[in-house]
């Protein structure tokens, strides 16, 4: 018989998710580890939108996004060849890097007394009699009664996602500095863009930097006949630059930062996971996978780990949690996934927002995670 671990919990994976059930076990007095295959700081692919509730969880874990340069974002901006319509957001909203939130909440896990591990990636995970134990790459093994699994958009051998409801999308990321009077245009607004195959969104975090980031579909990623590889990323952004004036405007003389862009192959779109294992709590986009045009994944990512949490301190298991997140997040995730079907499919439907101003707002409002999934929690009433 395997002993009994003076660890509490395992949290595989050190963003939001992961980083977030490790400080509320760890405050809650819990005995937790938490490994992050990461060494250092870095950027991930993610549009990086902090919805009202993304703030009010960062507040409650100790976080302060403003003070980290976060960029203020009051408005949406759609636009096909040309703009179609612009709104003010129904909520306040954020704008701040994977590379600085993530570290931040890595040290707030460590300060708050979970034990941190970095530099190499679980393996495998497995369970025996009452534990559950994860292999690193070098082979050291960290195992307790239960293990979180946030990962990410990444899968862990053996525990592979569902593939979702749209699954044909490929995600790119690149960094730029606009010029002066282009990041003056863009201050305060994420601007969405439609293109044949895909969309993506523009949009300022700390520095004055801009993100680009957008999904394709994998017919339209193919490159042409005879083009190598290494014209696949000029190619790409060609197409989306001539399909889109006010994405050419914004990139106009613009720097890119990256010396190439940050690609995911797999994104399972619409992903609910429901068949939880006894023991196993999945969170974040290992849990629901919302498409990114929300810019709801980091909110759904910090709720279900106080979710979780909530439910672990009664006594609760990974399958009552499963179901729960699942009921709350339904709505939403399956509103948003069609959405998105639709503007890959049929972006000249976008048109319709010109004869219906409040469209965007609407969205907004109906693509996140609802009020009563916030119930009892202060910052609820300021939706």
């Amino acid at each position: 018989m395997t002993p009994a671990s003076s660890t509490d919990a395992i949290v595989i994976g050190g963003g939001p998710a992961g980083a977030a059930i490790a400080i509320n076990l760890a405050r809650s007095g819990r005995a937790v580890e938490l490994i992050e295959q990461s060494a250092a700081a870095h950027h991930k692919v993610c549009g990086e939108f902090l919805s009202l509730e993304a703030i009010a969880c960062l507040d409650r874990l100790g976080i302060d996004p403003s003070a980290l340069g976060a960029a203020p974002i009051h408005g949406v901006r759609l636009s096909a060849q040309r703009e179609i319509a612009a709104s003010d957001l129904p909520f306040r909203a954020l704008s701040l890097t994977r590379r600085s939130l993530d570290e931040a909440l890595l040290q707030q896990a460590a300060a708050s007394g979970a034990k941190l591990f970095r530099g190499h990636r679980v393996d495998s995970i497995a369970q025996s009699d009452t534990n559950w134990t994860a292999t690193l790459s070098n082979q050291d093994r960290h195992s307790a009664p239960t293990a979180f699994l946030a990962t990410g958009k990444h899968d862990l051998a053996g525990h592979r996602r569902s593939p979702g409801k749209q699954n044909d999308l490929v995600a790119f990321k690149m960094y730029f500095r606009p010029t002066r009077a282009q990041q003056r245009a863009l201050e305060g607004w994420v601007e969405l863009f439609l293109f044949p195959g895909g969309y993506g969104g523009l949009q300022l975090v700390e520095q004055a930097q801009a993100i680009l980031c957008f999904v394709v579909n994998r017919r339209q990623l193919r490159a042409p006949k005879g083009d190598g590889q290494s014209r696949r990323w000029p190619a790409l952004l060609d197409h989306l630059l001539r399909h889109s004036d006010l994405l050419a405007e914004r990139l106009d003389g613009a720097h890119p930062l990256l010396t190439k862009p940050l690609a995911l192959s797999f994104i399972p779109y619409g992903l609910l996971f429901s068949h939880a294992q006894p023991g196993l709590w999945r969170l974040g986009d290992q849990a629901a996978v919302i498409p990114s045009f929300t810019g709801d994944g980091i909110s759904i990512a910090l709720h279900s780990a106080q979710r979780a949490a909530e439910l672990f301190a009664r006594g609760a298991d990974a399958v009552t949690f499963a179901r729960r997140l699942c009921s709350e997040l339904s709505a939403p995730v399956s509103l948003a996934t069609t959405l998105s079907r639709l503007m890959v499919a049929a972006p000249a439907l976008a048109q319709l927002a010109r004869f219906w101003p409040g469209a965007l707002c609407h969205l907004a409002r109906r693509t996140r995670i609802p009020n009563s999934a916030w119930r009892n929690r202060a910052f609820a009433t300021r939706a």
